[in-house]
């Protein structure tokens, strides 16, 4: 086996009659970008918590780079974490804020500009934060956790309430960093934000595990079709019933035929509808991007809320 940033075993977190996270088992490589995927309410920041020992499990097991969860003080030095948003000195620089916090941790003083560098605030490391923008102060943020050089960063919700320029600028940090070499757990509520920089992923919806393992299998849950569009609408009910003749599964809607037939199929589709004389408007393949398989799987749209539910 692979060697584990980190191993759950059915951990379950219940708060009073709140069924918060149930029965988790998965496990996450060391290296690379990780999300840690779910709707809002899910149990993601549960989980990440009980992986930091800032809450304990109500059942259930885990190990962080090898130490159990019950003792996170033997893996507390090789972990940097942001799970609430950033909170700096704001008529301080970034610098004497990072500064203070390295003093505080009985850190080297050099690893102050060595994490601002990282992050790429060299340039504006003497300004006040409070002059700093949303991605400014989340990208301070992920400096303050890079502080102690850490192997394992967990990140909660790092691009929520970013613009879209400050989520580019996020994502392409976390890519730089898990090519470093580090183990980057990040959770979100839309897989689009991770789909372009995770390698594994770990999904979770009511605090139950739908998947855990490489984004690429992840992929291969996909589904595909191919989209047809005679020129003429009158045609599109003909064209379903000879495609249906044909053995091939089709709906007709607002135009659109959806044909539920392996991509190779294009062709015949094609000259299905020639020796009918229909013009073809349209046939373009369609696959699902993980947005859609991630909405398929857990069964609510990605931005809402959900409530948790209730221990029977």
């Amino acid at each position: 086996m692979p060697p584990l940033a980190i191993q759950t075993r059915g951990l379950t977190r219940h708060f009073g009659a709140i069924v918060a996270v149930e029965d988790l088992t998965f496990d996450i490589p060391l290296g690379g970008v990780v999300g840690v995927v779910g709707p809002n309410g899910s149990g993601k920041s549960t989980t990440l918590r009980m992986l930091l020992g800032l809450i304990r499990p109500s059942s259930g097991t885990a190990e962080v780079l090898g130490s159990s969860i019950t003792d996170p003080s033997r893996y507390a030095h090789r972990v940097g974490a942001l799970i609430e948003n950033p909170a700096f000195v704001p008529t301080l620089s970034a610098r004497r804020n990072l500064a203070s916090l390295a003093t505080l941790r009985g850190l080297p003083a050099g690893r102050v500009d060595e994490v601002l560098r990282i992050v790429e605030l060299t340039d504006r490391a003497d300004d006040e934060v409070r002059t700093y923008s949303l991605g400014m102060k989340q990208r301070l943020g992920i400096a303050a956790a890079l502080l102690p050089d850490p192997d394992l960063l967990v990140l909660d919700e790092p691009t929520n309430g970013l613009d879209p320029s400050g989520i580019v600028e996020i994502r392409s940090l976390l890519h730089r960093l898990g090519e470093d070499g580090r183990t980057v757990v990040v959770s979100s509520h839309l897989l689009s934000e991770l789909e372009a920089i995770a390698d594994h992923v770990v999904v979770i919806s009511f605090g139950k595990l739908l998947f855990a393992g490489p984004l690429t299998d992840l992929m291969r849950r996909a589904e595909s079709h191919i989209e047809v569009a005679p020129e003429s609408p009158a045609d599109g009910a003909r064209l379903v019933r000879l495609y249906g003749e044909h053995g091939w599964p089709s709906a007709l809607a607002d135009g659109l035929i959806r044909v539920d037939v392996d991509l190779g199929h294009g062709a015949a589709l094609n000259r299905v509808a020639q020796d009918a004389s229909i013009v073809l408007g349209r046939l373009a393949p369609h696959t699902q991007s993980l947005e859609e398989v991630f909405l398929q799987m857990t069964g609510v749209p990605a931005a809402s809320d959900v409530t948790l539910r209730k221990a029977a």
